[in-house]
């Protein structure tokens, strides 16, 4: 139950939602019961929205007209003026020609483009819900999400749209954007002027994000309008703290909700702008940051490692200009104390650390500047609270590891999913990873709960292990599993990526090794790979690891 009433409240039941806007009710519906709902928190007073909010309107309400929103790399530059046109005729077109009602779902396809971004505004500000997913899934993959859904239309790039062509989805309509058709989505007859963006309850549903797991049935995360305006107005506004002159460029697509949050969501809410980039690695992104000025920068940690490697040239003299950069974030996985050594080092930028759920939308805990202590992920959030707990969900000391649990203004509703009662228990949101609270109140990453390797009696956290193998000047990525043993319960495996021209020697790994770590945590087994095996999110597969698919 909420700790705030944003709805209609009766005597003994709890938080009853706010009259909805939505004709179609399938995403309310069927929402977890209300005793499987996380407790959530208003503490500040930005978090205090009213009871009628369209997310759209409101990142779309108050910027000059005149003032840049979206750059893409061929020199195009969208004003906001031009933005809220698009988004207008978009919202007209699925209002009328396409017969979208509020509450219906729509799917969004495609590479990170200004047009994504002004269809997924368009649909919420249709009332509809937004169904991001990733321009890389699969067939079999989408058929799942919409199904999940119940997806019956989706805008789709012309260029993407044969894997979800074979999708074969049921009664599945594509329209598609960016081509020649008389159909395409932007050809489509719209009535001209302002679109009037439905009067959408602060809690109605205003997007449906799938998680980015490796195995298993996907999990719809159901959000609100006002949780989009949450994570704005709590890690950007507090830690992150940008300007209305800043750019913001990333390598997380739209489909992955960091990316959403750091490309689309906080610039428009501090009336910024981003730079949108289709093929954003280490080696477009650093190209992109000199020549558009970039000043906030999101991405995850082996982007900045590897971007280290091409910062400067065989002469030693800086190849790229980065000097426009004035915030770094890292999310997706965690930060090694040594990257970000490294990286303030040669650049003598702090990298803004933070952990983030697509289930909770974007980063809780993080820390920025003087407050920032490699090594850690952070404090919570302001408008956040943390702490570790057992598995029976009692806290447990400081300096003990535990189960992160968190709680604040955004929570975790799957959508119709039994998963619910794992991920919430007791009010809390537990993520599943294992963390330790220090006396000072920062939180520090152990490992991923089911990752912990338990070897001969002793707990060891692979990232401590990863940390201590980049360390080692030749090793350029490292992924630290535990494989069965029938002897020990399981042994240490280290997966390690070399530079282009170091010797493939274990041997003076393992010996590096021993004089970084007590000999009980040193890998009985070290693995060296081409590239570590990824999701399409950049996660490390760690699966395919511990299962010997390690792709030798």
């Amino acid at each position: 139950m909420e700790t705030k009433d944003l709805g209609e409240k009766d005597p003994g039941e709890g938080v009853r939602p706010a009259p909805s806007a939505h004709a179609d009710s399938f995403a309310r519906d069927h929402l977890p019961p209300p005793d499987q709902w996380p407790e959530l928190t208003f503490d500040l007073p930005e978090l205090c929205y009213p009871a009628r909010l369209n997310c759209a309107a409101e990142l779309l309400a108050t910027t000059d007209p005149g003032r840049p929103v979206f750059h893409t790399p061929s020199g195009v530059t969208w004003t906001y003026g031009e933005l809220r046109a698009r988004v207008d005729r978009i919202a007209h077109t699925l209002t009328t020609a396409l017969g979208v009602v509020p509450g219906n779902r729509v799917l969004l396809r495609g590479p990170t483009t200004p047009w994504l971004a002004a269809c997924w505004l368009a649909v919420l500000k249709a009332g509809a819900v937004a169904v991001t997913v990733l321009a890389q899934a699969r067939s079999h993959e989408l058929a799942t999400m919409c199904r999940i859904a119940r997806v019956d239309l989706a805008l789709c790039d012309v260029r993407s749209v044969d894997d979800l062509a074979r999708a074969g989805v049921p009664g599945l309509r594509i329209t598609t954007y960016g081509g020649d058709a008389p159909d395409d989505l932007l050809r489509l007859p719209a009535p001209d002027g302002p679109f009037e963006a439905v009067d959408t309850a602060a809690d109605d549903v205003a997007l449906i994000a799938f998680t980015s797991g490796t195995t298993g049935r996907p999990k719809g995360c159901v959000h609100f309008h006002r949780d989009v305006l949450a994570i704005a107005d709590t890690f950007s506004k507090h830690v992150l703290k940008p300007h209305h002159e800043d750019v913001f460029a990333g390598s997380p697509p739209l489909g992955f909700t960091f990316g959403l949050g750091g490309l689309v969501v906080f610039p428009l809410r501090a009336g910024a702008s981003s730079l949108l980039l289709e093929q954003a690695g280490p080696r477009q992104l650093l190209p992109a940051i000199a020549e558009h000025r970039v000043s906030v920068l999101f991405t995850a940690p082996t982007a900045y490692r590897a971007m280290l490697e091409e910062l400067d040239g065989t002469d030693g003299r800086a190849r790229h200009d980065v000097s426009s950069l004035r915030r770094c974030v890292s999310a997706g996985e965690n930060l090694p104390a040594t990257t970000w050594r490294a990286w303030h080092e040669r650049t003598g930028l702090r990298i803004i650390n933070g952990i983030g759920a697509t289930e909770l939308l974007h980063i809780f805990i993080s820390a920025a500047d003087e407050h920032i202590r490699p090594g850690t992920t952070g404090v919570p959030v302001p408008g956040w609270h943390a702490r570790v707990q057992d598995a029976g969900g009692s806290p447990v000391p400081d300096g003990e590891p535990g189960l992160l649990a968190v709680r604040g203004p955004v929570g975790c509703r799957y959508l119709a999913d039994p998963r619910q009662r794992q991920y919430v228990r007791d009010g809390w949101n537990v993520t599943g990873d294992t963390y330790v609270r220090e006396p000072d109140g920062y939180f520090r990453y152990v490992a991923r709960a089911d990752d912990m390797i338990i070897s001969a009696g002793y707990n060891i956290a692979g990232p401590e292990v990863e940390d201590a193998l980049l360390r080692h000047p030749d090793v350029v990525e490292a992924a630290v599993v535990g494989r069965p043993d029938e002897a020990r319960g399981q042994v240490v495996v280290a997966y390690t990526v070399l530079r282009a021209d170091a010797p493939r020697d274990a041997a003076a790994l393992r010996t590096f090794l021993k004089a970084e770590l007590a000999p009980y945590k040193c890998p009985r087994e070290i693995v060296f790979l081409d590239a570590l095996p990824r999701t399409v999110t950049g996660k490390v597969q760690r699966f395919k690891l511990r299962t010997g698919d390690d792709q030798r």
